[in-house]
């Protein structure tokens, strides 16, 4: 049977793209700002990997069998599938491919396989031989994955391509990448920020700088600049806090965040005025009961509550009284979302709270990087009520802005 023969001509990169593609270190370790191409430069060179395949020649001689795997790599099977549809658009010839959706699997004419896989469960990435990988998003990954990837790539000697943003300092990606800025044997690192891609076209400086507006400094700095953030750091950021600390307003409250105590913690009541200053604030241990008559004594004004576990029961009571009462449940990504509205507002004035409990809380409060994403919380032994009573606030202070339950001057 007579060889086959593929004709491919490289499509365009940008400068940063063609540099990483073709840096010839065995791991390359690239952090990079979203949005500059990480995906779709990487996808270049896994098919260039597949398609060369064929021709390389093994250590002993020979070259790899008919059959033979290259790897693409991602936290979850959702990431993967983007990679997969994206190389499956890549090649015009759409007939290119022998296509195996439920296998996420692209074979060449060749007879080289390119998997789409999910780092998920690390154990089912054992036991094949793959001859080159990509790793994406490989800092949300858990390291058992990148074990068992290494695995595979032992026998063929292959090379694997890292690309992910970052994920604060204490993990094995952050550790990985340390590698590569050291020049161990075997590493390069690569860095690409926002303003990167921005020189190149790809961005633009406006969009940049309203990213740079719209979150906190410290999403900002790992998603843009590729800088890692100090795990265990304050995600307000002290100086910003110092900054708007003022005295309680006497301006009456237009609404309400309220977190409700559990086990040792404290019931917060924090009120917001027009302004989105505090304007009042109430910390207390009752009882359920007591808990709820305090509540209901407040004036009928949107306020969202904290609902988690049997806070839920509480907030339906309280709305047979209180029409504007709403309830939300804490999880890690409402609370991360909660957390990063508040620290937004701190970094950029628009928020006011006096001196005290709510200060210590706030300077006090840490995030965490986890590979399921951000974790807010206070120290052990410390309280966050407050800071979550003034989340919540907050919250429900721009919701009910842009609803129009309330006019500003």
């Amino acid at each position: 049977m007579g060889k086959t023969h593929i004709r491919y001509t490289r499509p365009f990169l940008y400068n940063y793209q063609r540099k990483i593609l073709d840096d010839p270190a065995r791991f390359t370790v690239t952090e990079a700002s979203t949005k500059v191409g990480k995906t779709a430069s990487h996808v270049i060179w896994l098919i260039e990997k597949a398609i060369a395949l064929p021709n390389l020649v093994l250590k002993g001689g020979g070259h790899p069998p008919p059959g033979s795997s290259v790897w693409w790599v991602a936290p979850v099977y959702g990431q993967a599938e983007i990679a997969f549809n994206r190389m499956r658009k890549q090649v015009s010839n759409k007939a290119f491919f022998r296509v195996n959706e439920s296998k996420l699997r692209l074979t060449l004419p060749t007879d080289v396989n390119i998997y789409f896989k999910s780092a998920d469960k690390p154990d089912n990435l054992y036991g094949d031989d793959v001859y080159a990988a990509v790793f994406d998003e490989f800092t949300r990954a858990k390291q058992a994955a990148w074990t068992a990837l290494r695995s595979t790539l032992t026998f063929t000697n292959g090379p694997c391509k890292f690309i992910g943003n970052v994920k604060g300092k204490k993990n094995w990606g952050y550790q990985l990448a340390l590698k590569g800025k050291a020049g161990e044997p075997g590493y390069s690192y690569h860095r690409i920020t926002a303003y990167d891609a921005a020189a190149e076209g790809l961005l633009s400086y406006e969009e940049i700088e309203a990213a740079k507006n719209d979150l906190p400094e410290h999403a900002f700095r790992e998603l843009y600049l590729a800088e890692a953030a100090e795990d265990g750091s304050n995600p307000f950021g002290e100086s910003h806090i110092t900054a708007c600390v003022k005295p309680i307003s006497d301006l009456p409250p237009v609404c309400f965040g309220i977190d409700l105590a559990k086990y040792t913690d404290w019931t917060v009541i924090v009120g917001l005025d027009i302004n989105g200053d505090v304007c009042y604030f109430d910390r207390f241990r009752k009882d359920w009961k007591q808990t709820t008559e305090t509540i209901c004594n407040l004036p009928d004004l949107p306020m969202l509550i904290d609902s988690t576990g049997v806070g839920d029961a509480i907030v339906e009571q309280i709305q047979r009284s209180r029409q504007y009462a709403e309830g939300l449940k804490f999880t890690p990504i409402s609370k991360q979302q909660l957390m990063e509205a508040l620290a937004w507002a701190i970094q950029n004035g628009e928020i006011g709270y006096p001196d005290g409990v709510i200060t210590g809380e706030l300077e006090s409060f840490e995030f965490f990087h986890t590979p399921t994403g951000t974790r807010y919380t206070a120290p052990a032994g410390f309280h966050d009520d407050t800071v979550c009573a003034l989340a919540l606030a907050r919250y429900c202070y721009i919701n009910n802005r842009q609803n129009g339950l309330y006019a500003f001057s």
